[in-house]
């Protein structure tokens, strides 16, 4: 009590029906959590502590646990918000196998990611997740993967398959992506398709635009030529997406598929700025579908990219290479890629074409 004034208790006691609410659990399952009793599965455990978390509830001494070790988590950026919704997940599910997650982001004029990676072995990290680094770049040194393999450091690679790196790798059907949005143009009547893409080097990129010239020749029988010459590759940005945008519009695009959600809003911003309406004069598809992009003016159709999938992949694929190591097996990192299927999300920037 101050002047009177009786103040909340910084740390309430949690109510147990409160957390089993949360975790989706029954009382007695969060009550053996709480108490560090074993018999729960440890996904269930990571609920019940999660609920903790997002109650606000500080977690009882004896349920915090030592960590199993160190992990790197190395991204391009944060203003891209596909990057953080990969993160959030990735940390979420290394911290449910014990694993205390490090992120390392590049920036311009900032670390290197082989600065980033040096750093993170002087630390003594496990291992290593990589999410759209140099090895989407097929211009890069792919050299320093089998350096890192070498120094007994596990690693897994998200977006951007290389087959000279031997490490699992995980990544979205870029092509499936493209060939879904040029599908849903095709069927609004829109018969004069373009993509606005990243820069050629990178896999993500090579592989949307030779999904994208595949289905104009399915679609409108476009030889590939004549299909590569609506291809823009210019940066994964809203400038890039405005200027690619643009020059498609020139070429008389009535509907434009793009390699991002960012893309996709500079391609919006291009068609206001002629005065188009979107999407009765031009409709745009983005990829990736992160979190706001529902609410974006109109509320962008997009190629939604698995993201709790495909990072819960590279975290099991990670953490089966730690525990092979942990028990001395030397067997080498396998050359495989899981590829996930997008999902083509409808809203309110694609419409009919106008006759």
């Amino acid at each position: 009590m101050v002047g009177g004034v009786t103040l909340p208790d910084p740390h309430p006691t949690p109510r147990l029906a409160d957390i089993a609410a949360q975790a989706q659990v029954s009382e007695a399952t969060a009550s053996r959590v709480l108490n560090g009793k074993a018999g729960v599965a440890a996904a269930t455990r990571q609920r019940v502590l999660a609920a903790l978390d997002v109650l606000g509830y500080e977690r009882p001494v004896r349920l915090r646990r030592r960590s199993a070790g160190l992990v790197g988590l190395v991204i391009p950026e944060l203003t891209n918000p596909i990057f953080p919704a990969f993160a959030q997940i990735i940390e979420q599910s290394l911290a449910g196998h014990g694993y205390t997650p490090v992120l390392c982001t590049q920036m311009p004029g900032g670390a290197t990611e082989d600065e980033l990676v040096e750093q993170l072995e002087e630390r003594g990290v496990t291992g290593i997740v990589f999410l759209s680094g140099l090895h989407a770049d097929t211009r890069a040194d792919t050299s320093r993967y089998a350096r890192l393999s070498s120094r007994g450091v596990p690693f897994v690679l998200i977006n951007g398959y290389n087959p000279q790196i031997d490490a699992p790798f995980v990544s979205p059907d870029d092509g499936a992506a493209a060939r879904m949005a040029v599908r849903h143009l095709a069927e609004l009547g829109h018969r004069r398709i373009g993509l606005a893409v990243g820069p050629a080097r990178y896999v993500p990129s090579r592989r949307k635009a030779e999904g994208f010239v595949a289905a104009l020749g399915e679609s409108f029988g476009l030889s590939r030529g004549q299909a590569e010459r609506l291809v823009q590759h210019t940066l994964f940005s809203v400038e890039g997406g405005d200027a690619a945008a643009a020059a498609l519009l020139d070429d008389g695009c009535t509907g434009i598929v793009c390699g991002s959600d960012l893309m996709a809003l500079g391609a919006v911003r291009a068609a206001r700025r002629r005065g188009l309406d979107v999407p009765g004069r031009l409709s745009v598809v983005g990829f990736d579908d992160s979190q706001l992009i529902a609410f974006t003016d109109p509320p962008l159709t997009t190629v939604r990219q698995p993201v709790q999938a495909m990072a819960t992949a590279a975290v099991g694929a990670l953490i089966e290479e730690i525990h092979d190591r942990a028990q001395g097996r030397q067997t080498p990192p396998q050359r495989t890629e899981f590829i996930f299927r997008p999902e083509l999300v409808v809203r309110g920037s694609t419409g009919p074409a106008r006759e």
